[in-house]
């Protein structure tokens, strides 16, 4: 490694960790900060201020904050958690003064965009952070059109309120022209400072699972197997020192509360609609941790997008949204009121809101859904041949780093942990419906020149996640010529979901069978799976790494260099 890569390394480490050891109650930044009224997240007073580009002016500031009753600090954003929403317009070339009014450093990345590299906003890669006190102009052009998001890239700060919604008109007709449309920014918040967090998943990280098994469960799988069966599978699981429950690292037990715009199940986020008339919501997860399950009950959502791009309108009841994921629906409302439900992957917590096309009105809140417990294909991949059969097999393990999954599962038509049960009774969106169907996109899928195959790996008991069983601090970047087109396939070598992030480039979904699928710009990769997307290299150092802001930090990032 040559010494202004170790440099860039070390400013990186430097950002990631800022926040290590120190608490999320300080004091205020400054005199001017103590006069502004307190946001009440438990009360839908606040609404999230909506800015129209092409120049934007970004205040970051730290101010008091009440959520789930309690008063705590957070980073805001022109006084509002979650940040203003900005609009944009494609084409325009567009100016972002970012002002720092904090007493530390601060950054901001702009997710899913193309924009040159030093515009990328990751302290370390792309440039050196936001100093204390100073001002950063972005200024790129902009080269796409749809729904997106913009959050903080240094230390724990996007958890802490450093984020908000964009978006991006079409330079011209809207393939599908709704009249009405809302942002749906889903979010998690925690009270405890996320350093003493992670360093709590260090110790011991099934501390916050509240679905280990238990001799309820043991009893309910006595009754309908049989005593040997219920104590083998137990058994099984014991000696792989796993469980079958390791949905979610963090749950809404204890640790987050859910916020929909800013605002708690409490508070009711609410939009009037008018009844028979389409709205687009365009539904955002800006979550640091937390993988939620969508359902509107008794209306069903049609998907026109994903992640800034159009696809095949594809009509659904529920469908799952990993950390930084976007989708856009439309809906039609008939009724008085419907309730959009988000839970979240372990069944430990949700969030609601509330659209109405009467006056006060407001739907029942339907209860979560069952958990289900994992199977041998979820951990060991499609040892059958045919997807994620319970099968047992002799495997080895090093648990110093991570198992490896020798036969991972490709198919794409799993919904995923938890809502497989679902799927049987409701229309549940999985990755396989997913065609991107733009003209221009569909025209750029050349065949790649080369592979490259990499692990996503993590030993649990430690809490250290990597590519390939190395953390950040060790690993070299992958190198990718300018213009170079390269399928990528990612093997999950562990038993949790990961949303993965590549800066700077679309990632090219491809069917099992090679076929392009869609374009994203963060794709899920499931417990035992193994997914391939293809890139086209632009010039720059870009971040790369899992959206689990957690995992993030514990080492599940890798630079990318396009040189």
């Amino acid at each position: 490694m040559n010494k202004q890569n170790k440099l860039n390394r070390r400013r990186f480490l430097a950002g990631s960790s800022a926040l290590m050891g120190a608490s999320i109650l300080p004091t205020l930044a400054n005199s001017a900060n103590q006069q502004r009224a307190v946001i009440n997240s438990d009360k839908n007073i606040h609404k999230v201020p909506v800015l129209t580009g092409p120049e934007f002016d970004l205040y970051i500031t730290k101010q008091s904050v009440i959520v789930n009753g309690k008063q705590t600090m957070a980073m805001l954003i022109n006084d509002s958690l979650p940040g203003p929403t900005l609009h944009m317009v494609e084409g325009d070339n567009i100016v972002i003064r970012v002002h720092n009014q904090m007493d530390e450093s601060t950054s901001i990345h702009w997710h899913g965009f193309l924009l040159p590299f030093e515009m990328d906003g990751v302290p370390g890669i792309s440039f050196d952070g936001i100093p204390a006190n100073s001002t950063f102009t972005y200024r790129f052009p902009l080269k796409q059109s749809g729904t997106y998001w913009y959050h903080s890239h240094t230390g724990f700060q996007e958890q802490l309120g450093l984020r908000g919604a964009i978006v991006i008109e079409p330079k011209g007709r809207e393939r599908h022209p709704i009249a009405e449309d809302h942002v749906i920014f889903l979010g998690d918040w925690t009270h405890r400072n996320p350093n003493t967090l992670l360093k709590m998943l260090k110790q011991r990280s099934d501390f916050d699972n509240y679905h280990q098994p238990d001799f309820k469960r043991l009893l309910a799988d006595i009754a309908k197997t049989d005593i040997k069966t219920a104590f083998d599978e137990r058994k099984m699981w014991n000696q792989m020192r796993m469980m079958p429950t390791d949905f979610s690292d963090l749950s809404g037990e204890k640790t987050f509360t859910y916020l929909i715009n800013g605002k708690t199940t409490a508070a009711n986020w609410t939009q009037l609609v008018k009844a028979g008339q389409p709205v687009k919501l365009r539904i955002i997860n800006g979550s640091a941790q937390t993988i939620f399950d969508i359902r509107i009950p008794g209306l069903k959502m049609t998907v026109v997008a994903a992640d800034g791009n159009d696809i095949e309108p594809v009509t659904i009841d529920d469908f799952r949204i990993g950390v930084a994921e976007i989708y856009d629906v439309i809906v039609t409302p008939t009724k008085e009121a419907y309730t959009f439900f988000a839970q979240n992957i372990d069944r430990t917590g949700y969030v609601t809101a509330t659209l109405a096309t009467k006056e006060a009105a407001r739907a029942a809140t339907p209860a979560m859904d069952e958990i289900e417990w994992m199977t041998m294909g979820d951990m060991m991949g499609a040892m059958d041949g045919e997807g994620y059969k319970a099968t047992h097999a002799k495997t080895e393990y090093d648990y110093k780093t991570a198992m490896r999954v020798d036969n991972p599962r490709i198919n794409l038509d799993d919904p995923g942990i938890n809502l497989r049960k679902v799927s049987k009774t409701r229309d549940v969106l999985n990755y396989s419906q997913l065609h991107t169907i733009e003209d221009g996109v569909i025209a750029e899928q050349r065949a790649p020149s080369r592979e490259l195959e990499i692990h996503l790996t993590g030993n649990m008991d430690r809490y250290i996640w990597g590519f390939d069983g190395m953390p950040f601090r060790e690993a070299k970047p992958v190198n990718i010529k300018p213009n170079e087109r390269v399928r990528i396939t990612l093997v999950n070598d562990t038993m949790m979901n990961h949303p993965m992030h590549l800066h700077g480039m679309w990632s090219d979904l491809r069917a099992p069978n090679g076929d392009f699928q869609a374009r994203k710009h963060t794709i899920m990769v499931q417990s035992a799976q193994k997914i391939s997307f293809d890139v086209t290299g632009e010039q720059g150092r870009w971040a790369w790494h899992c959206h689990l802001l957690y995992h993030m930090n514990a080492g599940m990032f890798r630079e990318v260099a396009v040189v």
